[in-house]
């Protein structure tokens, strides 16, 4: 089938949600993709961070053609082996004790904010500016952008949003009815903001001072991207509830909500959550992410990249390259930053715009200086035209 017959089938049968960009992939490898024609293309996107080691890894594959093979999901009523394996290693890894698996960031943090009411008694939460949490009711309800919410108005919880990487502004919003607060350890879809080091610790102790739960969201920040396997491990923090899901198994639909708290049976639920098949793509992405050391990778490779941003023949072009690991924001001085990302494309690199001043860079895990070197490259030549 053509690519033009493709995108007629598209329009007419997919809901229209999406603006995608004027490509149909068909295969990867590594940090490349393919689209139909052939053509190659250098992927420093990610997913939006979901391929964390690798189009088509080879380990990953083993393991979901191993599992596809046994069994895929029988729902929760029955226990299975991969995901009791799989909530022992998150445990492991976040210092929290028990997981709840779903399917998405959004539904992890519906999750959230049901056990944060039901173990606090409490209604209302707080947010940040600029924070994006998701697009379900109760997820859009955290998101700070008006536009996405305004067509689906009233929502709940009942929400108030702070200044992010200012203090005081939280402690100004908080009352007696305020059951947690929500944050993101960088601001990923804002375009990539990061807060002043030691403000996710002053929102943990605020927490504390106030008998308020702390819930970070760790949907993309989380796997390794940003040099530790969870971004609040660099503050040296333990919070009450973390959101985890897009790179936790290469890009196969799986997450999970994480707390020492816990449901009662009835409470909540998902028929899909915590499957056989995606509890083993995620403790193969996992195991892959700890023996071949990539959160070094992420923060030797992160500090490269963004050393060759700041020295490259375009830097005259650019305010700022900010970020953490392989997390990385360009910060233009104009406003073209989807211009950019869709020529970009032409030239062969995927990247995206978060908003219309940043281009995003969310490569996988295992990227290398040779392919910094080919990114940066092609943005030199994209951006000097």
């Amino acid at each position: 089938m053509t690519t033009d017959e493709l995108k007629q089938l598209e329009a007419e049968h997919i809901m229209q949600t999406y603006k995608r960009f004027d490509v149909i992939l068909e295969r990867g490898e590594g940090c490349y993709v393919y689209d139909q024609a052939g053509k190659k293309y250098l992927d420093f996107i990610g997913g939006i961070a979901t391929c964390s080691i690798g189009h088509a890894n080879p380990a990953v594959t083993k393991a979901v053609t191993d599992q596809v093979g046994k069994l895929t999901s029988v729902s929760n009523l029955y226990f299975t082996e991969p995901p009791i394996l799989l909530a022992k290693k998150l445990s492991e890894l976040s210092g929290l004790k028990k997981s709840f698996f779903c399917n998405s960031g959004a539904e992890a943090n519906e999750a959230a904010i049901k056990l944060a009411k039901k173990i606090t008694g409490k209604t209302d939460f707080i947010a940040f500016n600029n924070a994006f949490h998701g697009r379900t009711s109760g997820s859009l309800a955290l998101t700070a952008n008006e536009a996405y919410k305004k067509p689906f108005l009233p929502l709940t919880p009942n929400v108030k949003f702070a200044e992010y990487d200012n203090i005081d502004s939280l402690q100004e919003l908080i009352d007696d009815n305020t059951a947690a607060v929500i944050i993101e350890p960088i601001q990923g879809e804002s375009g990539i903001i990061v807060p002043k080091n030691g403000f996710l610790k002053q929102v943990r102790e605020l927490c504390d001072q106030g008998g308020i739960l702390m819930i970070v969201d760790e949907v993309q920040t989380g796997i390794g991207r940003t040099g530790k396997f969870y971004a609040y491990q660099h503050e040296d923090i333990m919070p009450d509830i973390v959101t985890t899901a897009k790179g936790l198994a290469n890009g196969f639909p799986i997450a999970a909500c994480m707390s020492n708290l816990d449901f009662e049976a009835g409470d909540h639920g998902t028929t899909l959550g915590g499957n056989a098949l995606g509890a083993a793509a995620a403790l193969a992405t996992i195991d892959y992410i700890e023996s071949h050391d990539l959160q070094k990778n992420a923060q030797v490779i992160g500090d490269y990249l963004q050393e060759s941003l700041r020295n490259s023949d375009f830097k005259d072009k650019i305010s700022e390259v900010r970020g953490m690991g392989l997390m990385i924001g360009v910060v233009l001085k104009t406003d073209d930053a989807k211009e950019i990302v869709n020529k970009a494309l032409q030239a062969g690199l995927l990247c995206n715009a978060p908003t219309t001043m940043v281009i995003r860079m969310l490569p996988p895990l295992t990227v290398t200086k040779q392919e910094v070197d080919e990114c940066v490259a092609i943005l030199t030549e994209v951006i000097n035209s």
